[in-house]
């Protein structure tokens, strides 16, 4: 089993809403999910796909200064998934 299917079978939460935010590099991915966690409830979940490499640090700290959950994060074909849970302070 590879660690996406694992992730897939494991998910209990569905996403809220997903942002694909191919082809955009920083700050654009970082900002444009800041936009749509904003408007969503705590507890909603947010899948946000990248292709900025520098995604990887960029998402993280953003989840970790809003107070929003980072659940997993699975490169695939040059493509980052990232599965974010907004925080009830943000």
């Amino acid at each position: 089993m590879t660690e996406t299917q694992h992730l897939r079978e494991t998910a209990v939460v569905p996403e809220k809403e997903t942002l694909d935010c191919s082809g955009l590099l920083c700050p654009l991915p970082v900002y444009q999910a800041a936009l749509v966690l904003n408007r969503l409830t705590a507890g909603d979940r947010l899948r946000l796909i990248t292709t900025d490499p520098g995604a990887l640090r960029d998402v993280p700290a953003m989840a970790r200064q809003r107070g929003d959950t980072l659940h997993s994060v699975v490169e695939e074909e040059g493509r980052q998934v990232f599965i974010l849970e907004k925080g009830g302070t943000s």
